[in-house]
């Protein structure tokens, strides 16, 4: 393993406290991830990218940088990669998911502001996540009120761009989003200095949505009534997705999914027969959250789907690579992002219908529905969502929870119960 300190000190990071976080994340990683038997092969990427997770990547930012490239931090499945990549910019995601950079995040945040929200504020403040050192600008967005107050604190000392998310999905509301990827557009070429012609935006589209088909991909796969990965091993794919270069995501991506196509042509399973099958859907679940998928899976159940944001909704749906101007390219980009079903819309009948869809697709026994504690707009909706449920005879289970370990036995006793009850 390369040593990366004297990175960590030019981006000003707090060596000290940087050294607790890297002293307990691989015994985390290794107690969740690694004791799991039977892991497909082609994991042994994501393996390595987690254990050195703080050097890798952030390494080749710098690099990108020194070579005129601009890193653009975003925390919003709606912020569209696909301008950023035509201006041969580098897209980084920016959530935390670590308990550890909470009290850091509290330190200007209420308390009771959502785990992820003072997460990723603790991170920068604290000095301790490379990415939110290296990221040039942050692009935020309007998809609740702790963020929107958020983006406030953040960019105080970083440049940041605020997309205006629509609340509807009328026809104008999608022309409203057209609109604010074109300013964003202009934003970033005058940004990166690199003009964004509609034959770059093709390219930086068909990028993507290559990348979207090979995560696909792998979540096809575990629609096997044998499933060929564990629910863990998929979550950690699609949260590094989030920071890692798209074409060697899209490689990887791909790699996995060959070793589980032959691995269910082959009958193999990582779970017993009879496993009872779960689709968590609700909050995202940002790296290193990893805790709710653990309980789980040693709980006696699978977690074979996701309706989240770190889920189906990164990258189901695809741009329209037809069009051959720009503004209907930004207008297709608009379409493809409004067809994400976030909480933040109203109504939102779009993603009850994603639910039960997903419910049926991957032929689940059971939907466990989870909030991070303060949510309000998935709390609030979590009503609808399990009324929808029962009305279908799907049982559900509702869940609360933030990034300590405070409520762990209490989580685990409820989803034995749970998965008992399917039987």
């Amino acid at each position: 393993m390369a040593n990366y300190v004297k990175m960590w000190e030019e981006l000003g990071m707090d060596l000290e406290t940087h050294d607790q976080l890297c002293a307990v994340l691989p015994t985390a990683f290794g107690d969740t991830y690694l004791s799991q038997e039977n892991r497909p092969e082609s994991m042994d990427f994501w393996d390595m990218v987690v254990a050195d997770i703080h050097g890798i990547r952030p390494a080749e930012l710098i690099e990108a940088q020194k070579k005129g490239q601009k890193v653009f931090g975003t925390f919003c499945v709606y912020v569209p990669d696909e301008i950023i990549l035509a201006a041969n910019g580098i897209v980084t995601g920016l959530c935390g998911g670590s308990q550890f950079w909470v009290p850091s995040g509290e330190a200007v945040l209420p308390k009771s502001t959502c785990p992820l929200i003072k997460a990723s504020v603790g991170a920068r403040l604290g000095r301790t996540c490379p990415f939110f050192r290296i990221a040039d600008m942050y692009v935020g967005e309007t998809t609740c009120d702790g963020k929107k107050k958020a983006w406030e604190i953040l960019g105080k000392d970083v440049p940041m761009h605020i997309m205006d998310m629509p609340q509807m999905k009328r026809p104008k509301d999608i022309e409203k989003w057209a609109d604010e990827i074109k300013e964003f557009a202009a934003l970033v070429q005058e940004f990166t200095g690199n003009e964004i012609t509609a034959e770059k935006l093709q390219d930086a589209i068909h990028t993507m949505n290559e990348k979207r088909k090979a995560l696909a991909r792998v979540y096809e796969a575990r629609k096997a009534e044998k499933l060929p990965i564990s629910g863990k091993d998929v979550l950690l794919m699609t949260q590094i997705a989030f920071f890692d270069d798209p074409v060697r995501c899209t490689q990887m991506a791909n790699r996995l999914a060959d070793e589980l196509e032959q691995r269910i042509q082959d009958g193999v399973s990582v779970f017993p027969e009879g496993t009872k099958r779960i689709l968590i859907t609700g909050t995202p679940m940002a790296i290193p959250n990893w805790k709710l998928h653990h309980i789980i899976e040693t709980s006696g159940a699978a977690v074979v789907c996701e309706e989240t944001c770190t889920g189906t909704r990164y990258f189901e749906n695809l741009v329209d690579e037809s069009k051959t101007t720009l503004e209907e390219q930004y207008h297709a980009i608009a379409e493809r992002y409004m067809g994400i079903n976030c909480a933040c819309f109203t109504p939102n009948t779009g993603r009850i219908d994603d639910i039960l869809r997903l419910a049926k697709e991957y032929n689940v026994d059971g939907v466990i529905d989870v909030n991070l504690k303060f949510c309000c707009l998935y709390d609030t909706e979590g009503y609808t969502v399990e009324a929808a449920l029962k009305e279908q005879g799907i049982p559900v289970l509702g869940i609360e929870t933030d990034y300590t370990d405070a409520d762990a036995e209490q989580l685990r006793t409820r989803i034995e119960a749970f998965v008992e009850m399917l039987d």
